[in-house]
């Protein structure tokens, strides 16, 4: 099999997301689309997977050129793409996702569709209740549903977009280990969209980078991480400093918490957060960890334990009560969960400012909007809908969004997605806010990012918690050891 991308070209307003982008991809090879946050890779797979259409262009397979209307044709094609923000349906069950789309009109049969995901799980071990739904499922896992339901398509070309978020590092080589065999033995083309660097470097035969909606070369793989990184932003990105910062009063303190969700219990939970800390959550997809972020924000009640702030209870209380106090959330899910989908950035604005009128200052709103766009330098208008950005400038936009003089600042995976030169600015925005007094605690699947930022870490395995007071001793090998259960 052979796809050729010939002069793609799509535009977004006055953003000129890809620009006459030609490409070809081989039968038997693993290639990386490699670029800044906004440089037009996720686009530009749309666009080969009947996502979006190009202005110009076209995509051929096999010498004859496509009529992409819709993903399904893609499909029918042979090329499936895994889209960073899984497109599930939340009310339907794991299994009844799974064979959405299959052949068998109204009817599809179910005890087929069920073989064919237990059989699909085993061999990725993967963990997945057919009789779940799905937003019972955290953003890892419903990624690892759609690479299955891909796969039982028949697809000879797999576009995955950043598809080791979330999943532990035992699933990820049982996952890089099939892509290489249906690459190497069985002649399929897998197409790899990541921030992951090291990921590439393991994976990958070949690198295509994007700068600005422009092709601007390749790199055979493997190779030193530097080189891709120069190749990308046309220089080597140091990684932010952590500089010390004395810890101040208690912002938070929660005592022997139970929490229990539908995947496990939770217990004896304490942590004494203080002002100026930062204290890392690890542990696999599942673990806890979010359950426990939540709890501290106020949008989960614990079984029983206490959460006090300032000698006050807070258990039982809301989420924006919580806010009240200074307490703020940035959640993981940025669409589901932290903007919304259809609103443009003035109007997210317009829901956050100060103001006891009645009506809406929209000249206040835009004005505010323009000024916080150029501040945290989002690739965005006023006017842009939200969901025109890419997930590094969404994730920007909705750290603009927090209110100045937090008291503790929770954070779900706040560099998902994003690239090296972008994780950094998020990082000096977060410790710029550290040194003004705000604490800390975020969740990441990134173990160099928990080890390198965090002044004490929570490691969450089975429903218990094992405290890492001195991160500094601590390396990325170690902690990988413990979130496995080894040594907890």
């Amino acid at each position: 099999m052979r796809v050729e991308l010939q002069h793609i070209s799509k535009t977004f307003g006055r953003v000129r997301a890809n620009q006459d982008i030609s490409l070809t991809f081989e039968e038997g090879r693993i290639y990386a689309i490699l670029g800044e946050n906004g440089a037009g890779k996720s686009t530009l797979m749309k666009i080969m997977s009947g996502y979006q259409s190009a202005d110009s262009g076209q995509v051929v397979v096999d010498g004859q050129a496509l009529d992409l209307n819709a993903p399904t044709d893609a499909i029918a094609h042979g090329i499936g793409m895994l889209y960073q923000d899984p497109l599930d349906f939340p009310p339907f069950t794991v299994l009844e996702n799974f064979i959405a789309g299959r052949p068998g009109g109204f009817f599809p049969d179910r005890q087929s569709g069920r073989r064919s995901l237990v059989d699909l799980c085993t061999r990725f071990e993967f963990s997945l209740n057919p009789d779940a739904y799905i937003d019972m499922l955290t953003i890892g896992e419903r990624q690892q549903l759609e690479i299955l339901r891909l796969l039982s398509l028949d697809v000879r070309v797999l576009v995955l977009d950043e598809p080791t978020t979330g999943i532990s590092a035992e699933q990820k080589t049982a996952l890089f280990n099939v892509l290489k065999t249906l690459a190497h033995d069985e002649g399929m083309i897998i197409i790899l969209v990541s921030h992951k660097l090291e990921d590439v470097i393991e994976l990958c035969n070949e690198a295509v980078v994007l700068r600005r909606g422009k092709y601007v070369g390749r790199q055979d793989v493997p190779c030193p991480i530097s080189d891709l990184v120069e190749l990308m932003f046309g220089k080597v990105v140091p990684r932010q400093e952590r500089p010390p910062v004395p810890v101040g009063e208690p912002a938070l303190a929660v005592a022997e918490l139970t929490i229990t969700s539908h995947r496990l219990t939770v217990e004896n939970v304490s942590l004494d957060v203080r002002a100026g800390e930062v204290i890392g959550l690890a542990g696999l997809d599942g673990s806890g960890q979010g359950e426990f972020i939540r709890v501290c924000a106020g949008l989960i009640t614990p079984d029983s334990g206490s959460i006090c702030l300032e000698g006050q209870s807070m258990v039982g209380y809301s989420y924006h009560t919580f806010a009240q106090k200074g307490i703020a959330f940035l959640p993981a899910g940025r669409i589901e969960e932290g903007l919304i989908r259809g609103m443009t950035l003035t109007e997210h604005f317009a829901l956050t400012l100060p103001g006891k009128a009645p009506w809406i200052n929209w000249a206040r709103a835009r004005q505010v909007t323009q000024q916080r766009i150029t501040h945290f330098n989002v690739k965005g208008r006023p006017g842009s809908p939200i969901q025109t950005l890419s997930g590094g400038n969404q994730q920007r936009f909705a750290l603009s969004l927090l209110p100045d003089n937090l008291r503790l600042l929770l954070l779900e995976h706040p560099t998902r997605g994003l690239d090296v030169e972008s994780a950094n600015y998020i990082w000096e925005q977060l410790l710029m806010r550290r040194k003004q007094g705000t604490a800390i605690i975020f969740i990441s699947a990134e173990l160099d990012e928990i080890v390198a930022y965090s002044d004490r870490i929570l490691v969450f395995f089975g429903g218990r918690v094992t405290p890492v007071d001195d991160p500094a001793h601590m390396t990325a090998e170690h902690l990988g050891e413990l979130i496995g259960g080894r040594g907890v």
